[in-house]
C-alpha cells in the first residue's frame, strides 16, 4: 500500500508548525483523505491539554519519545514535495519562454516580410568603348593598349588593358606609367606598374581633367621614353 505524502503532517497541522501554503494544501487534502482526518481527529485536544501543563509539568507526564525516529520520514516528504513543485514550475516557465519565443519568431518574420524593401534594379553596365592608343616609335620594344574614357562630375575614369608582346630575343621588363595632359600641359600621373615580353595588365584609375580638359595620354618607359600616345582631342 502506498503510504500518503501527508501521512506525517498532522502533528505540526494540529501545532500550527506548517508554513500558510503547505497549510492550505493540507487542508484541501484533509478533504478527501479520511485517515488524515482521522489522524488529526485522534490529536486534535493536544493544543489544549498542552496549554494546561508548564514546562515542568510537560517534563514529568510524557511518556519516552518512541523508538522509532520520525524524523527522516518528514524530511524525506518534505524533500519529495519540494522536488515536485521545482519541477512544476520549471515546465510552466519553459512553456511560458518556448510561447513567447514562438510568438517572438512569428511577429519577427512578419515584420522582416513586411519591412523588407523591394530589391534595387539592377543596373545597366554599359560597356566602355576602348580604342588604341598609337605608338610613338617603331624602335621601342612591342608594348600595345587600348584605353577607355567615361566621363565624371569630378573628372574622368580611365580604363585600361595593356600587353607586352613576347619579342623574341628580348626580355628586359619595364617600369610604365600612364601620364595624362590637361589645359597649358598641366600633367597627372594615373596609374604606374612593371611589365616584361608576356605580360598582359588590366587596370583602372582616375584623372581629374574632364573630358572637356583632358588633351592626350602618354605610356611612358621609367627611362622617360614616350611608347604610346592618344590624342583626346
Amino acid at each position: 500500500m502506498t503510504r500518503c505524502e501527508f501521512a506525517f503532517d498532522d502533528g505540526a497541522y494540529v501545532l500550527g508548525a506548517l508554513a500558510p501554503a503547505d497549510r492550505a494544501a493540507y487542508e484541501r487534502h484533509l478533504a478527501g483523505c479520511f485517515e488524515c482526518r482521522e489522524a488529526v481527529a485522534e490529536i486534535a485536544v493536544l493544543p489544549g491539554l498542552l496549554g494546561r501543563l508548564d514546562a515542568t509539568d510537560l517534563a514529568e507526564f510524557l511518556p519516552p519519545p518512541p523508538a522509532i525516529d520520525r524524523v527522516p520520514d518528514l524530511l524525506a516528504v518534505a524533500r519529495n514535495r519540494r522536488r515536485r513543485e521545482r519541477s512544476a514550475t520549471r515546465l510552466k516557465y519553459g512553456l511560458t519562454a518556448l510561447v513567447a519565443a514562438a510568438s517572438a519568431l512569428v511577429v519577427g518574420f512578419g515584420g522582416a516580410t513586411a519591412l523588407r524593401p523591394a530589391p534595387a534594379p539592377t543596373p545597366t553596365v554599359q560597356a566602355i568603348r576602348m580604342v588604341s592608343m598609337a605608338p610613338v616609335s617603331a624602335k621601342t620594344p612591342a608594348v600595345r593598349a587600348e584605353i577607355g574614357l567615361t566621363g565624371k562630375k569630378w573628372g574622368t575614369e580611365i580604363t585600361m588593358h595593356c600587353g607586352y608582346d613576347a619579342t623574341a630575343g628580348y626580355g628586359k621588363a619595364y617600369t610604365f606609367r600612364l601620364v595624362a595632359y590637361g589645359p597649358d600641359d598641366a600633367t597627372e600621373q594615373i596609374a604606374s606598374w612593371l611589365a616584361g615580353p608576356g605580360d598582359d595588365v588590366r587596370l583602372t584609375g582616375a584623372t581629374r581633367f574632364t573630358d572637356a580638359e583632358l588633351v592626350r595620354l602618354e605610356l611612358i618607359r621609367a627611362d622617360g621614353t614616350t611608347v604610346l600616345d592618344y590624342e583626346v582631342r
